[in-house]
Parts: C-alpha cells; sequence; structure tokens
C-alpha cells in the first residue's frame, strides 16, 4: 500500500535498523537511510534504501540529504529521524531550513543543548526532585588542585558527549571507572590534551551490576503531552571501551511512581518527541538515580516496539494523521536481547533466569537485528557472526573487569 509517509533515518547502527524495522512492521515502508560506512546493522538490508555520504555529519551536507529526500518525495511528508547525538543535534538545529514537507519531530536547538549538557541536566534534576549521583563538575584549570565530596571509586565522563568524540586519543573510552585519584587525574589529563574543550563529570560510582540499570524510552506528542513510557530493566550491559553501558539484555517493567516523576519532567519543560533515560537502582538509599537524557529514541529502541508499542505508529499517528494519542504506561512483559542466549544466561545473575526463561517459553523474546521480512542473506550472516562475536568479547572486556 502507497503511504503518505516516507521515513528518513541517519546513523548506520541498531538503532536506525530498529526504527527502520518498526517502520517497516507497522506499514510495510521501506526508509531511506544517510550512513557514513558501508556496514553496519543497516547496511544491505531489503527493508532500508541505504545510502552512504562520509560527511553525513557536515550541516550542509545534511541539509542538502534531507532537501533531497524531500524533492523525491515531494508528495509526501518526510520523517526526519535522527539516530544518533549529532544527527539529532543537527536536526534540531536545522529543521526550520528543511522544506516544507518535512517533519523533525525535536526540540529546540537551545532546549537540547541544555539536555544534553550532563552539567546542565544535573541542574535541573535538582530543581525537579529527581535524583541522580553525587556529582562533581571539573574545569580544566582546575588541574589537579580540587576536592571531591565522596570517596573512590569514581565514575569520569564529559559532559558534552558530542565535542569528546570529536577528540579521540588511545585508550578513550565512552565512561571512565576509576578505581583511586592517581587514575582519574591520569583520565583527566588525557582528555583535555586530547583537546576536548567542555567540562568532565566526575561522579560517586553507585554499587551494583548491571542489574541495576534501567531504561526509560518516552514519547512526547506535538503537544507536549507525555503519551508512551516505557521502563526496561536491564540485565546485561556491553563491556567494550567503545560500547560500555551498551544495552545487551532488557526484560520490560512496571514502576509507575518513577514514570509519572519523568512524566512531569519531560511536560514542564514541553519537551516533544522521543526521549530515553539512563537509570541505576542504588541499593544504598533505595533510589532510582538518573544518569542522562538522550533526546531521541535510544539505541536498544526496539525493546519497546517488541513489547507491543510499535514506536514508528507513534510518530506517524501523531505527526502524520493528527491523532489524539492516549496515554499508555507500558507494562506487557517482554525479553530483549542482542547477545546470544548462552551469553545472556551465563553473565546474568541466576537471579533473572527465571523469567528470561518465562518469557522464551511464551515467545516473548524479541531479537532486533534479525526480522523475518528482511531476506538479504549477506546481511544476515554478517549479523550472526557479529552475534557470535560477544562470546569473544565478554570473555576479553566483561571477565577482566570482573
Amino acid at each position: 500500500m502507497e503511504r503518505a509517509f516516507q521515513p528518513l533515518l541517519f546513523g548506520g547502527d541498531i538503532n536506525v535498523y530498529s526504527v527502520a524495522r518498526a517502520f517497516h512492521e507497522a506499514y510495510g515502508v521501506k526508509s531511506v537511510c544517510f550512513g557514513k560506512f558501508a556496514s553496519g546493522p543497516a547496511y544491505g538490508s531489503d527493508i532500508i534504501d541505504y545510502r552512504v555520504c562520509a560527511k553525513n555529519e557536515d550541516a550542509e551536507t545534511f541539509r542538502q540529504n534531507v532537501a533531497a529526500v524531500a524533492a523525491e518525495f515531494a508528495g509526501k511528508t518526510v520523517l526526519v529521524i535522527g539516530c544518533g547525538d549529532s544527527y539529532v543535534k543537527l536536526a534540531a538545529e536545522n529543521r526550520e531550513a528543511f522544506p516544507a514537507n518535512c517533519v523533525a519531530a525535536y526540540i529546540d536547538g537551545d532546549l537540547m543543548n541544555t539536555l544534553i549538557n550532563k552539567e546542565k541536566f544535573y541542574e535541573l534534576c535538582e530543581r525537579y526532585d529527581i535524583d541522580h549521583p553525587g556529582t562533581f563538575v571539573y574545569r580544566r584549570e582546575m588541574g589537579h588542585d580540587f576536592e571531591l565530596p565522596f570517596k573512590a571509586p569514581y565514575i569520569c565522563k564529559p559532559s558534552n558527549g558530542v565535542a569528546y568524540w570529536e577528540n579521540p586519543f588511545p585508550g578513550n573510552e565512552k565512561v571512565f571507572t576509576c578505581p583511586d585519584r592517581k587514575n582519574l587525574e591520569e583520565v583527566l589529563d588525557k582528555v583535555y590534551a586530547a583537546g576536548y574543550p567542555d567540562t568532565m563529570i566526575i561522579q560517586d560510582f553507585i554499587p551494583g551490576d548491571d542489574s541495576n540499570m534501567r531504561v526509560l524510552t518516552c514519547y512526547s506528542d506535538r503537544n507536549a503531552q507525555v503519551k508512551l513510557m516505557c521502563l526496561g530493566h536491564v540485565l546485561l550491559e556491553e563491556h567494550t571501551p567503545h560500547g560500555i553501558g551498551n544495552h545487551a539484555v532488557i526484560l520490560t517493567e512496571s514502576n509507575e511512581a518513577l514514570c509519572r516523576k519523568f512524566k512531569a519532567f519531560l511536560e514542564d519543560l514541553h519537551y516533544v518527541g522521543f526521549s530515553n533515560f539512563d537509570i541505576k537502582y542504588d541499593s544504598r538509599d533505595g533510589s532510582y538515580k538518573a544518569f542522562e537524557i538522550n533526546c531521541r529514541q535510544g539505541r536498544s529502541n526496539y525493546y519497546v516496539t517488541g513489547a507491543g508499542y510499535n514506536i514508528a505508529k507513534l510518530l506517524v499517528e501523531d505527526r502524520v494523521e493528527g491523532k489524539e494519542l492516549p496515554f499508555v504506561l507500558a507494562d506487557a512483559p517482554s525479553l530483549w536481547r542482542v547477545v546470544p542466549r548462552k551469553v545472556a544466561f551465563h553473565y546474568i545473575v541466576s537471579d533473572y533466569h527465571q523469567e528470561m526463561k518465562a518469557r522464551i517459553a511464551e515467545g516473548r523474546e524479541v531479537s532486533p537485528l534479525f526480522y523475518s521480512r528482511d531476506k538479504a542473506a549477506a546481511r544476515t550472516l554478517r549479523m550472526r557472526k557479529n552475534l557470535l562475536g560477544h562470546f569473544k568479547k565478554f570473555k576479553t572486556y566483561y571477565e577482566k573487569k570482573n
């Protein structure tokens, strides 16, 4: 069936493929996607028109790509969707320059820059009574002359993730866990020597394994009203240097009190579009502490679609069809994973094995990268090879740290 809209995605990773799969499942539509490399989960897929563009993150090139697709599908609403922080930022900052048939469901650039800056995000958390880890904002001029209000070990990460990845260096990690003060100072020195220009966030380390993590995905409509909240209980994360913190296994979970707190936060800020929160349960005081907000659907967004709440339908019904959506607090049980079952059961604490087995027995287990209607054999073979690679990755990185 011919549709009145065309999804236009930017990126090439699991986030992109998960969104494209949601559109294909709901509407049978093939998404156009611009990625930087001829590789990754989205490359070679039958459900994606994948176009390689090395300068994808250049603002002028980004605008040109949007305009070209808007002209190609002149009679349709083009849904511009960023699947990475840099693309989301480009969409928010350039949306006023997009052709009239484009829709970019994002907040304005100023609010986005406030929220993605971790220092400013934690200030907002204080204002809205949202728990977060004990935090110290480090500035380069402090050198080694600073006092911390909490003891080691420390978490150290950039306040500005986009600027951080623009200044790579050997040994750079998404998040550093520093066992002592000496190691923390060494990390800070390396980061600034590489040219990183912004502040660093030093935080109190919250004890507990991966199963203390939660992920909350929300959708706020064109009137800034939250319409979907789906909480995931993360059971296992990846532990490679660049992938640390990426979700590997998630069980959907219900916690209305926690969700309502974030709902009030988003609506008071007049937030629109998808949002994604990383949260950790702190057994020391029984609180759930927010680490950050992503102003987009998260990398693991298919845990929402797989649980029965298709994220593509939310966007289309709100922004294309103009429907008034009901508020849904998701509660359907589901198991999402991007690692082999053997890896999941080997590295996840046994407390959760029974529930995992129950979801599998019920047929409520989803693996986002393997879609029966995507017949591309070469891509499927690559994805299976990558899946098996997790055996080595977890043995190399997870066992080394634990």
